[in-house]
């Protein structure tokens, strides 16, 4: 059936909800505005009000007969190439828990790749699954990892056939991606579902310049940020499903078990609209931004101590097979300081704020959003921020550890370690210990450390340097280092 694309059922319901002048004795409190702080009304505007009304009983009626979520749903599978797709108003943290959930259950295995996000670990903490690590490639003179390879996923298969399946990130917040083709047919093989979080790879659908596309590459299911490379609002996310390994009943009722009760229809709008321009203009849009992002990065080469990491320093024999040019990878060792604190200088001096920054890197993303003038705002702080580079010197050294040096044996499985008995204690005591928490730089959210595994001291080492030159760990007891909660050892 060939589907209207100019529909956006959501969006053409919040209309059709102030035409007929509904007034509800429900939730939510604010009363289309009406009860909301004069103050808060001032600084978010009353649209934010007039769009926030509930999904069941207000956007649709309590049985939803006009289907208005759905029928949205079935336009974004369509604009996708994917048999069915799940909105979610909690982001990516929840759908991909969702699709593991649907894959393994509690005390099955799971081939994960070891440089999945922290909500990822997440969802083996909640649900019990055992993890199989894939090791990621690393690039050990840039200290980053790339998606695992698929030689790397067949022979984890062969030493843990009973897997129930894989799940790889890809692409990376670096741009990398994985050889997803090859990937699902490994999978496919066996009987066996690959779920790819493409968190960063909302827009892949809609330019064939850009890395494949998990549905397009024979992806079970794949979960994506409509947040983050797309025109959604923060925590609007899309989880998409094809074929019959994973059933869409069991899909469907473990994003139920997660969700919330109450989500968001400016969430879902924003999803709604953004798949209408894609759909109508993405093809355009996206040209637009990476020819103007392939300008940005001869531009940035040309600033002493600068260079843009590019499609021949990440793809080749063992690194990413596909590469994502929209995100800036700025590496600045030439600078001789650190990211964090460039990072810092150009929030504070030029009030631009940079995504991703480590040791030696930092981050713009761009996407079809941005234009010349603000390609142009960063550029002069990119200058500004080379001429003043001195004033950042000595930065404080981060101990990055060696590959192998990175992965730490797992003693036990993520739940059991983060609901044992724990204790805090001082950080060289920790070495040798069972964390019992995640120690995750942020962003990018790969845990260093994982509940479970044996703390080392060179992880400890890399991650306390971390914190004194400005790293950013948010999620143990104690962010600072001072103390490392563990699994308490005896009786």
């Amino acid at each position: 059936m060939t589907m209207n694309h100019h529909e956006t059922p959501v969006l053409d319901a919040l209309a059709s909800y102030r035409d007929r002048g509904e007034l509800g004795f429900s939730p939510p409190g604010h009363k289309q505005a009406r009860g909301a702080a004069p103050a808060v009304r001032a600084v978010l505007g009353d649209a934010v009000f007039f769009g926030d009304v509930l999904a069941t009983g207000g956007l649709d009626d309590r049985r939803e007969k006009s289907s208005v979520l759905q029928r949205a749903e079935n336009l974004m599978a369509d604009a996708v190439h994917a048999e069915h797709t799940f909105f979610s108003t909690c982001g990516s943290s929840l759908s991909v828990k969702a699709a593991m959930l649907s894959v393994a259950a509690p005390h099955q295995k799971l081939l994960v790749g070891r440089d999945a996000h922290k909500s990822v670990i997440a969802g083996l903490i909640l649900c019990g699954i055992e993890p199989v690590w894939l090791e990621p490639q690393w690039d050990r003179e840039r200290h980053l990892a790339h998606p695992p390879s698929p030689s790397t996923l067949e022979e984890a298969f062969t030493r843990h056939p009973d897997a129930r399946g894989a799940l790889i990130t890809s692409p990376t917040p670096y741009g990398t991606a994985a050889d997803l083709r090859a990937m699902a047919d490994i999978c496919h093989r066996r009987s066996r579902p690959l779920i790819v979080d493409e968190a960063w790879g909302a827009h892949l659908p809609f330019h064939p310049d850009l890395p494949s596309w998990a549905m397009d590459a024979g992806a079970d299911v794949c979960v994506t940020s409509i947040h983050k490379m797309g025109s959604g609002l923060e925590q609007g996310s899309v989880f998409h499903l094809q074929g019959d390994l994973v059933d869409h009943d069991t899909l469907a009722s473990r994003a139920d078990l997660l969700g919330t009760t109450s989500p968001s229809v400016l969430l879902y709008a924003g999803i709604d609209g953004w798949r209408r321009q894609m759909i109508l203009e993405g093809h355009g849009l996206l040209s637009q931004a990476l020819d103007l992002v392939a300008t940005v990065r001869r531009r940035i080469e040309e600033i002493e101590g600068m260079h843009v990491n590019g499609k021949d320093d990440f793809c080749g024999p063992g690194a990413a097979a596909e590469f994502d040019p929209l995100p800036l990878i700025i590496d600045i060792e030439g600078l001789g300081t650190t990211g964090y604190r460039a990072a810092d200088w150009l929030r504070q001096h030029h009030r631009i704020d940079m995504h991703l920054v480590d040791h030696r890197r930092i981050s713009a993303q761009f996407t079809h959003a941005d234009d010349k003038d603000t390609a142009d705002r960063l550029l002069a702080a990119l200058h500004d921020l080379a001429d003043h580079a001195h004033t950042l010197r000595p930065a404080p050294e981060v101990q990055v550890p060696t590959p192998a040096e990175l992965r730490p044996d797992q003693v036990c499985l993520p739940r059991d370690a983060y609901f044992a008995r724990t204790q805090d204690v001082p950080a060289p005591e920790a070495v040798g210990r069972v964390a019992a928490e995640m120690l995750t730089p942020y962003p990018p959210g790969i845990p260093a450390v994982l509940p479970g595994e044996r703390i080392t001291e060179p992880l400890l080492r890399y991650l306390r340097t971390g914190v004194e030159a400005g790293m950013n760990i948010p999620d143990p007891a104690d962010p600072t280092l001072q103390t490392i909660r563990v699994r308490t050892e005896g009786p």
